[in-house]
């Protein structure tokens, strides 16, 4: 399912929400590109809260972009845990499309089954125990916001899910996309959404 921004009447009203710096969008059915940082990635004074919202979004992507803070997540053993919560879910919550987990922070492509925000919560609670526990931490692990997007058409889709494979590359952290082994593009024998705990069979 795709949405559309003009003449959305009761539709935008019902299904957008905000908590914080950026609205969300939250209905099931539809493809959503999220991502997501750890909480140093992002100091408060970064974002300009008179900015529009495109122009909050673009900023906010692009700060994570350029890599700040720890990094937590370059540590192979921090991103499997994520990667493995990610397909844990699929098939359940929802249909994984896409993914790739970054230094710093984590995209995610899916088509929703279930509240948004109640998945990027679950994301968040289970690897923020278990990164925690593994690297002999305590504290806050992830910024409380989140971004969200979701496709307007079927070539709006394809376009987040190069954007979401290409991210290591464009970092300088991979040659090739499927070089990086925490995202879906190192993944491409396998095809999403089709049992619970993740992929299981080939594409076609």
């Amino acid at each position: 399912m795709f949405g559309n921004c003009s003449g959305m009447g009761d539709f935008a009203s019902i299904n957008w929400r905000s908590r914080g710096y950026l609205p969300h969008f939250d209905a099931p059915g539809y493809q959503q590109h999220i991502v997501f940082g750890l909480s140093d990635a992002v100091a408060e004074g970064d974002l300009a809260e008179g900015a529009s919202t495109h122009g909050r979004l673009s900023r906010y992507d692009a700060i994570l972009d350029a890599g700040r803070g720890e990094c937590l997540l370059r540590d192979p053993r921090c991103a499997q845990i994520v990667q493995d919560e990610l397909l844990k879910h699929d098939g359940v919550r929802y249909r994984l499309l896409a993914w790739c987990v970054m230094p710093n922070h984590v995209h995610v492509v899916i088509e929703q089954q279930a509240d948004l925000a109640g998945t990027v919560r679950r994301w968040k609670s289970w690897t923020a125990r278990r990164i925690n526990e593994a690297l002999g931490r305590t504290g806050r692990l992830w910024r409380r916001e989140y971004f969200d997007r979701f496709a307007r058409s079927q070539g709006h889709l394809a376009v987040m899910i190069a954007y979401v494979e290409a991210n290591p590359v464009a970092a300088g952290l991979a040659a090739e996309e499927n070089g990086w082994p925490w995202s879906s593009a190192a993944h491409a024998e396998t095809i999403a959404g089709q049992a619970p705990g993740g992929p299981s069979g080939p594409k076609g």
